[in-house]
């Protein structure tokens, strides 16, 4: 199907690329907390989007403290947008054959 993205595959890069659709940009900490995910686990997936060009991970300090904020770049909302449409695709085809009276394991014994 197309759409579908396999940056978004994993179910901690799909957290944080939804969080991030819905602010400009959060602090490392910010992110790690909402979208309930281990500090380790954050980075590799923020790396990870952004060797793909969808988030921008941006560095800096808060007087005297490190930080790291991120934001998802333009590429990478309109990526996420089309993946979140793709995944509504499919569920409208399931609700689709299930309104027709068909129940999956139907279809698939017909079409296997």
């Amino acid at each position: 199907m197309t759409g579908l993205d396999e940056a978004f595959a994993t179910m901690v890069r799909l957290k944080v690329a939804a969080f991030l659709a819905g602010c400009a940009e959060a602090e490392f900490g910010v992110v790690a907390q909402k979208c309930d995910v281990a500090a380790s686990a954050l980075s590799k997936a923020a790396i990870t989007l952004e060797e793909a060009g969808y988030v921008r991970i941006r560095k800096g300090h808060v007087g005297r403290r490190p930080r790291t904020w991120l934001s998802l770049t333009v590429v990478g909302r309109e990526s996420f947008e089309a993946h979140l449409a793709a995944l509504t695709e499919l569920t409208n085809q399931g609700r689709a054959l299930t309104a027709e009276g068909t129940t999956t394991e139907e279809s698939s014994s017909a079409t296997g």
